[in-house]
């Protein structure tokens, strides 16, 4: 049984709801809206998109998109981070996505640019706050097997994108819950200000 507590954003639904079961199987204590004595890492998952085409993206669609994606995770690290600071320890896993590395054609162009800047925040973060012994870590996973990509996208194109995948079939939830708890484990202290990739060979570098 652990005795570390972490908080995840956006853990209501889809992934972030997979995320905070995995801590929870973990030994965690999940703080979701509750407070606890002491938080060990924060776990950032809260996403939202719609899918428009650039030259129709709206000041106020991009706005929206912005502050669910990008201003969330920048306050998130920057009020964590201080508080992980003044401990001397602290884990902040930031989940990114695919669009942000490859320019997302399916999820929006706003979508895209925020994850890009997500990644950018964790490379900034985790720079500034590795002295610290606080670490910041991106994962992007690539097409996922959720309820929500079954149900927004068609069962035709749906198949072509598989078709895409080098692997030939989508990513696992758990499976990216999984790296979560790693990554916001005390033993991840020397895993810091990496994008961790995992999209069944989409994105290679």
């Amino acid at each position: 049984m652990s005795n570390r507590t972490v908080f995840i954003t956006g853990a209501a639904r889809g992934l972030g709801a997979v995320v905070a079961r995995r801590f929870h199987d973990a030994g965690y204590k999940v703080a979701l809206a509750e407070r606890w004595g002491s938080i060990d890492a924060l776990v950032n998952t809260a996403g939202a998109s719609k899918v428009i085409p650039v030259m129709e993206i709206t000041a106020e669609q991009f706005d929206q998109v912005i502050d669910v994606n990008l201003r969330s995770v920048l306050f998130g690290c920057q009020v964590f981070g201080q508080y992980f600071a003044d401990r001397g320890a602290g884990r902040i896993v930031n989940i990114a996505s695919l669009a942000g590395q490859n320019g997302g054609s399916a999820t929006g162009a706003h979508y895209a640019a925020a994850k890009g800047g997500a990644i950018t925040w964790t490379k900034v973060f985790a720079r500034d706050l590795a002295p610290y012994g606080v670490t910041v870590n991106a994962i992007s996973p690539g097409p996922l097997d959720l309820p929500v990509v079954h149900e927004s996208v068609p069962a035709d194109k749906l198949q072509k994108v598989i078709a895409g995948i080098p692997v030939g079939r989508l990513g696992s939830v758990t499976y990216i819950a999984d790296v979560t708890v790693l990554l916001a484990s005390a033993d991840a202290y020397f895993a810091n200000g990496a994008c961790w990739d995992v999209n069944g060979g989409l994105f290679m570098r």
